[in-house]
């Protein structure tokens, strides 16, 4: 079948780097937006939009964002009919070697009201107690549904029809089906292709909802619709896009997983569930601009020196470390809290982890790891950035206030993304034990700064190879990933030409494979399937 040249696509999210964000998600929208807008020689430059909310954290006028109209949107309850308003906001970004993305925020008291993507804040706490810091909001299922309304009424206001509309994960899912199940939407967008991926489709990730009046009030899909697209008793909007979208996944394994495994369990059964319906998940491992960590422009990411992997000239990496450690023990940090400290061990190898702390992250098995490991290497360092659950937490705390592991093992709760780059370069060993992993991109970053993952080998974790570009285990349990690290610390220790002979491996491997420049001509096969389909 011969392709269509698709000339404008618009991403539906809510998160876009630089602007809000809480996990890989903003990455790789960023990221791919950017790389299909820059084409190349045999792909040509395509008009990307980004369309998100305008949450109370962005300052859009201050940002450069020109008002670009209002509209009002219906989000009936049940009980009652009621409109909801939207300004819409607007800006076009470029960046030297990116491709030109036009940005738009969708402001509306909903969102301006939210200081953070997904969850209250400890500010919102105080100003109304129900709305206790880092939980969910509680109006979730409404604000996706503004999102996604909004969207597509914005796409009308400005009489523009995307080629593909691509909707990222569960919040924006429902946006194939509202364009072709509602009136208003189904005859302007009718040629439109929908893509949607699933950036995660683990338990508690699909944004599905069990009030199914309420469901067919807000979102205005039929109630025979609602009725038809249900997992588990509940509205689940992956299951919803299904007949109208082309579905994929963040790495082929994962989607393997879904399909063929029974960690599809850990989905609710998503994967087989859309299985039986003849839906396939297609899988694309994610990509990474390997430019945006480029360790010999040190000032860019905020690192104590210059060095370089691919060239085996690790001395700026050593510099890194010590000015790291320096740095902790004399407590500068802000915006973060610290627990224990480090010292400045002479050839001691450096184990670090960035991340939440959750037992789907793993972090529950490195703990039990580490009661093991700090007895009984004495040699061994230990660099933790991250927050989550409070119980692993405070168990990480304990660990940092045993006296006889004074000086190895820093704990650092909160987030900061140069802080986390600071660690990166001053590790050796990058931890990723995650019970499941759609794809996870903090293996390539690792990499890209020399410093080893040790993953579970689950999901997109597995395009780390074992011996190669890292090391990984295959059972979820505590003993094997002790194995593992030992086997690491050992290689480090005993072989170190192994480990730079590994580091070199892992960056070429992502310049081969997993650039963005790559893997978005994959995507733009996924587009021709959007296309073919409708």
């Amino acid at each position: 079948m011969a392709t269509k040249q698709i000339k404008s696509v618009c991403f539906i999210t809510r998160e876009y780097d630089g602007l809000a964000g809480a996990g890989g998600v903003k990455d790789v929208c960023r990221q791919l937006a950017e790389a299909l807008a820059h084409g190349k020689q045999r792909t040509p430059p395509i008009n990307v939009s980004v369309i998100m909310p305008c949450y109370g954290f962005i300052a859009p006028k201050i940002l450069g964002f020109t008002n670009r109209g209002s509209f009002t949107v219906a989000m009936n309850y049940p009980d009652r009919d009621r409109n909801e308003e939207i300004t819409i906001w607007g800006k076009t970004t470029q960046e030297k070697g990116r491709g030109k993305v036009t940005i738009f925020l969708l402001d509306s008291d909903r969102f301006k009201e939210k200081l953070d993507v997904y969850s209250y804040t400890r500010e919102e706490e105080k100003k109304n107690p129900f709305n206790k810091a880092d939980q969910g909001h509680y109006d979730y299922f409404a604000m996706n549904t503004l999102l996604q309304k909004g969207a597509l009424a914005a796409l009308i206001h400005r009489n523009t029809r995307p080629a593909i509309i691509h909707c990222h994960d569960g919040h924006t899912a429902l946006v194939p089906a509202m364009a072709r199940e509602i009136d208003g939407f189904r005859h302007f967008f009718k040629r439109t292709g929908f893509v949607t991926t699933i950036h995660n489709g683990g338990i508690g990730y699909h944004q599905e909802i069990n009030d199914l009046p309420f469901a067919r009030a807000i979102t205005g899909l039929p109630r025979s619709f609602v009725s038809k697209n249900l997992l588990d008793g509940k509205f689940d909007p992956f299951i919803a896009a299904s007949p109208h979208s082309v579905l994929n996944t963040v790495s082929e394994n994962y989607a393997r997983e879904l399909r063929e495994t029974n960690d599809d369990e850990l989905t609710g059964w998503l994967g087989h569930f859309l299985m039986s319906r003849g839906i396939k998940i297609h899988g694309i491992t994610n990509g990474i601009n390997p430019q945006d960590f480029d360790t010999t422009k040190a000032e860019e990411l905020g690192i104590a020196a210059p060095y370089s992997v691919t060239k085996g000239d690790l001395r700026g990496k050593k510099i890194c470390r010590q000015a790291l450690i320096d740095n902790l023990r004399q407590k500068n940090l802000t915006k973060v809290t610290q627990f224990g400290n480090l010292d400045q061990l002479k050839n001691a190898p450096l184990l670090t982890s960035i991340g939440r702390f959750s037992s789907q992250k793993g972090m529950d098995k490195l703990t039990q790891v580490l009661h093991q490991l700090l007895p009984t290497d004495k040699g061994v360092q230990v660099l933790i950035l991250g927050s989550g659950d409070p119980q692993i937490a405070q168990g990480l705390i304990s660990l940092t206030k045993e006296s006889k592991y004074a000086g190895r093992i820093c704990l650092i709760q909160g987030y900061d993304p140069v802080l986390a780059n600071q660690i990166f370069a001053a590790g050796d060993f990058f931890i990723i034990p995650s019970r499941f992993e759609p794809c996870g991109l903090t293996d390539f970053m690792a990499q890209l700064y020399g410093n080893l993952p040790i993953v579970h080998a689950t999901g997109g974790l597995v395009k780390v190879v074992d011996g190669k570009t890292g090391f990984s285990y295959k059972e979820h349990h505590a003993t094997p990933l002790l194995k593992t690290i030992k086997k690491a610390l050992t290689i480090y220790r005993e072989q170190p030409e192994i480990i730079r002979k590994m580091q070199r491996q892992a960056v070429q491997t992502i310049a081969r494979k997993y650039t963005w420049a790559k893997v978005k001509d994959q995507y733009l096969k996924l587009y021709q399937a959007a296309l073919c389909n409708d």
